[in-house]
């Protein structure tokens, strides 16, 4: 029976993430030269060429791509035979990327990163903006956590909920609208700070407003909730945020209140999704579970 090199189907791997001799190359500690001959040898017991020149860039071939899932897999389940977990995690040098929108990062970042490296010194986190939420970031390992307001996804990720939200019309303190349950009508009359990443003055509050035959008046549009809150404390603008937004700015001094919307939203449900080749990875665990603590209902 021919004996197997492990060792190529670790640099299988970092090839197949890297797309890159050169990147595979700094990702295992060889030199260039090194890792072609890896990739030539790779290319001989597979009888694939396995990476192929597209332009200047390397794209895998179709057998590559169906390998990708079981390699990652057969690579995770060895490091877990040769390393226990506990002490994997408190020696982990680990950097994950966490999708979600600026208000998410803003209210969770500093404690998630705390509670981290609480268990995992050596752990840092990368907060990346919401875009285009593709499944394919996931499956490839660009990006290792989805938190928000998730849609439809791939039928094999894990989505776990983390929270309930609604939303709530904020306000300065002393603002004329203060005092009296708001009213649709009041609300139109009203000038208004709209929240859109993508710089959208319309939005779900507009049709709201429109099957009740009113229009409001957007004078500002901003790409996340948190100047929103701070230009509704320093003007007679309304914006209309999230609820635990709200209570987080309220809670580090602004000078804002918060009123009932004149109609009812319903809850929005925030969670985290993952792709589960990572679903039995120690770090990443820790980290699911630390998010659920951290952000989950619990701490409400």
């Amino acid at each position: 029976m021919q004996s197997i090199d492990l060792n190529l189907l670790v640099a299988l791997d970092a090839l197949l993430s890297e797309a890159s001799v050169t990147r595979a190359a700094e990702r295992m500690n060889l030199s260039p030269p090194a890792m072609s001959r890896t990739l030539a040898r790779i290319r001989h017991v597979l009888g694939d060429p396995v990476l192929v020149r597209a332009g200047r860039a390397l794209v895998p071939t179709p057998r590559a791509e169906a390998l990708r899932p079981q390699l990652r897999q057969l690579i995770e389940q060895a490091q877990g035979l040769l390393h226990d977990d506990a002490a994997a995690l408190a020696t982990s040098a680990r950097s994950f990327g966490i999708r979600c929108s600026e208000t998410v990062a803003e209210l969770f970042a500093a404690p998630l990163l705390a509670a981290m490296r609480a268990q995992a010194p050596g752990i840092s986190l990368r907060f990346m903006p919401e875009g285009a939420e593709d499944v394919g970031a996931l499956r490839d390992g660009a990006v290792d956590l989805d938190i928000g307001l998730l849609g439809p996804s791939g039928p094999e990720i894990r989505v776990r909920a983390l929270f309930s939200d609604r939303f709530v019309v904020v306000l300065r303190e002393g603002h004329a609208l203060l005092g009296a349950p708001l009213s649709a009508a009041a609300f139109a009359a009203a000038a208004h700070i709209a929240v859109s990443r993508r710089g959208r003055a319309q939005g779900p509050v507009d049709r709201l407003l429109a099957e009740q035959g009113l229009r409001r008046e957007v004078v500002l549009v901003v790409p996340s909730m948190m100047p929103a809150l701070r230009l509704a404390a320093e003007s007679e603008l309304l914006a209309t945020v999230s609820l635990r937004a709200a209570r987080w700015a309220a809670a580090r001094g602004l000078a804002i209140r918060t009123l009932e919307l004149p109609w009812s939203t319903g809850q929005v449900q925030i969670s985290q999704s993952w792709h589960p080749r990572f679903e039995r990875d120690p770090a990443h665990r820790c980290l699911r579970d630390t998010v659920q603590r951290v952000c989950g209902d619990a701490a409400a």
